[in-house]
């Protein structure tokens, strides 16, 4: 046996950890989190303004739970999970079940998954920080408690099943703001001279009788047609002649939202794709060196490095590129984000000598993209600025102003590894005095175009700034929004769905408080408090939930029911009470008055006869992939609901699911992901912890 256990979450990093630490070691994932809170109820004890979360270990975890208490009898157990607030959690939770005084355990931490960074990990050990683990805590049940309490009161009063969340319901009214600002905008015509001096150089009029003139400012018909006249006419010469050197410095290293934003720019992987390929770089990939971390933790909001990392890439940009392209001193990131974790580090490569050339031989397509974007923003960061050589020239009447500009790449520094860096403009040689000759003129209508919606990078980009969630709920938030068809995703554009609507005016009349972005803001900070000043996490929750839940009762009482019942005009061929249209998840439907006695329900657009017709058997069809439980054949049977999939050695095998098993385990935690073919787009998805990728 073992002298020493190694816990950590997914098997995908019990996996590569194991390769670094020799045969005294024992890795083991837990799978995330072995205990939470209760799904089908508060779980949550309040008395005296003391909050006792009631943590119950999921059924899905009950025998990872039997084989760690086992595994750790007479062992050394080091706590290996991530190094965020949630790894803290876990490890606490972990700590509680096996046993003992929870600050007897050894955790050891590290930022990325190498050999080195490991065995450094585990001569270091440190003890569980109570105070991250407080502040999860005092999220987990805040969450909980304006999830349970205003949904249910939500379902009462406006539709059933609706749900609201402190950082979703924030992210939702945001999104619901930009598409009444989009209904509300006004276009207003505006005109444009469209100019063209000698050499088909093309200017930009900015200054008519001494009025500057903005790019929509022109709204003057006759004024246009005035201007036109004058410049057909004018004689024009080059008034000024500006030529300035400037530098262009690289931008910092990612976090987790400038990840996701990048990748949805430059890639078009949506947030929840770009954090799961980031998870598989993460957690262990084949390289070069060995199987090992290729990137540091993804979920991250430091832009710190290590002096380690930066003298790594330095090195490697004097071997690519030559000394010139290193600036003399190294460069170092600080946040704006008062609630980053500075301790942490940006997220980087973990190997400089992997670079993407080699890379592209051992990772999948997806991978290597994503990892050739982290490695040249992170190379980028410590390499030399670029110089820029701008060039503008004023081109006057007597009457008139326009502007041309050029520009010259003189050093391209940083600009060698950024495929968006724009080429040069050059000028033609011009001097004050010239005379420049017309060569067209004329007059283009246009239109002010309305304020674009959010795609989900643009969205998250907007929550960073306000303060809303942290980067570990950005992709989660925009994931659920869009799952509980709250929001549609049309053309990477996020538009709210009626019921989203319907959630937020509800939201903005009687509880505008949840939605209201500076007080999701303001409650991260008190969150922050707890863990980096150990402030009294029942002091943080009192204060939000004493006026809160009074507001609820309230409620209860007070708020009209918005709900709309409305007859079909029949009875209900099983009770003989009246049948009524009712809405649900997946639209209208008919269901029986007498609900919950009767159960009797039907698909709006199905007659009478039709619902109560027998209808003809379905064969039961033989899949190629095995039951994932027991390995006997997986069949696709049909109930009067539709099509499923079960075990053919059922009821010894229990195995169900909705949707088909693709064969592959999930590997965040080893559970069966199953391919779901839905109107918004084809998922795969883990029944265990529902974590989920677009289907390619």
């Amino acid at each position: 046996m073992s002298n020493t256990l190694i816990i950590v979450e997914s098997p995908s990093k019990a996996k590569t950890i194991s390769k670094f630490v020799s045969s005294d070691y024992s890795v083991i994932a837990s799978k995330g989190h072995i205990r939470d809170l209760p799904k089908n109820r508060l779980g949550i004890s309040i008395e005296n303004g003391h909050f006792e979360p009631n943590y119950e270990i999921s059924k899905t975890h009950s025998s990872i739970v039997k084989e760690l208490k086992s595994l750790s009898k007479g062992a050394k157990v080091l706590l290996a999970t991530d190094e965020d607030r949630e790894g803290e959690a876990i490890a606490y939770h972990l700590a509680n079940i096996l046993g003992g005084d929870v600050l007897s355990y050894d955790r050891i931490v590290f930022h990325e998954i190498t050999k080195d960074a490991i065995l450094n990990a585990i001569k270091h050990p440190r003890k569980i920080d109570l105070n991250s683990v407080n502040a999860q805590q005092a999220r987990r049940m805040l969450d909980r408690i304006v999830g349970f309490k205003l949904s249910n009161l939500l379902s009462s009063k406006v539709a059933s099943k609706l749900s609201a969340g402190r950082v979703q319901s924030a992210a939702l009214r945001l999104i619901v703001l930009k598409e009444r600002e989009i209904r509300n905008f006004v276009s207003i015509e505006y005109y444009e001279l469209d100019t063209k001096f000698k050499q088909d150089l093309e200017v930009e009029l900015i200054e008519y009788e001494g009025k500057k003139l903005a790019k929509t400012s022109l709204t003057d018909k006759a004024l246009a047609d005035e201007i036109l006249k004058h410049i057909k006419s004018a004689r024009f010469s080059v008034n000024e002649v500006n030529i300035k050197e400037r530098k262009d410095s690289p931008k910092p290293p990612f976090m987790t939202s400038t990840l996701q934003q990048a990748a949805s720019s430059k890639l078009g992987f949506s947030p929840k794709k770009t954090m799961m390929l980031a998870q598989t770089l993460y957690e262990g990939v084949q390289t070069h060196a060995g199987f090992m971390g290729a990137i540091t933790y993804m979920r991250t909001d430091s832009l710190n490095l290590s002096e380690e990392a930066i003298k790594a890439a330095r090195e490697q940009i004097s071997k690519d590129y030559g000394k010139d392209y290193i600036p003399s001193k190294a460069r170092h990131y600080e946040t704006k984000n008062k609630g980053a974790q500075e301790a942490h580090e940006a997220i980087r490569v973990t190997n400089t000598a992997f670079t993407p050339a080699i890379a592209k031989e051992y990772l999948k397509p997806d991978e290597y993209k994503l990892y050739k974007l982290i490695y040249d923003r992170f190379l980028m960061t410590q390499m030399a600025d670029a110089r820029i050589e701008n060039n503008t020239i004023y081109i006057t009447s007597d009457k008139a102003k326009f502007k041309l500009s050029g520009r010259r790449v003189l050093f391209d520094g940083h600009l060698r590894l950024n495929d968006d860096a724009s080429g040069d403009k050059i000028l033609p040689a011009l001097n004050k005095g010239d005379e420049m000759a017309l060569q067209s003129a004329k007059i283009k209508t246009l239109h002010t175009e309305p304020p674009a919606r959010y795609n989900e990078a643009s969205l998250i980009k907007k929550l960073e700034e306000l303060g809303i969630g942290r980067p570990s709920t950005y992709a989660p938030t925009t994931s659920l929004l869009i799952d509980r068809d709250y929001v549609n995703l049309e053309k990477k554009q996020l538009i709210p769905s009626e019921k989203g609507e319907k959630i937020i005016e509800f939201l903005e009349k009687y509880f505008e408080q949840i939605v209201d972005a500076k007080f999701t803001s303001t409650m991260e900070e008190r969150l922050d408090e707890i863990a980096t000043h150990g402030r009294d996490l029942d002091e943080v929750l009192n204060e939000f939930y004493e006026p809160f839940i009074a507001k609820i009762e309230d409620g209860k009482i007070n708020i009209v029911s918005q709900k709309q019942v409305e007859k079909l005009g029949e009875n209900c061929p099983d009770c003989g009470k009246d049948l009524l249209i009712r809405e649900g998840r997946f639209g209208k439907f008919v269901a029986c008055s007498g609900f919950p006695k009767c159960k009797y329900s039907r698909n709006l657009n199905e007659t009478k006869s039709e619902a109560i017709e027998e209808k003809p058997k379905k064969e039961v069809v033989k899949l190629e992939v095995p039951c994932p439980k027991c390995g006997a054949d997986l069949v696709q049977r049909f109930s009067k609901r539709g099509a499923f999939y079960g075990c053919s050695a059922y009821p010894k095998c229990k195995f169900i699911s909705n949707y088909p098993p693709t064969g592959d385990k999930c590997g965040k935690c080893g559970g069966v992901l199953v391919l779901k073919e839905l109107k918004k787009g084809n998922f795969i998805e883990c029944l265990d912890c529902k974590d989920k990728v677009e289907a390619e």
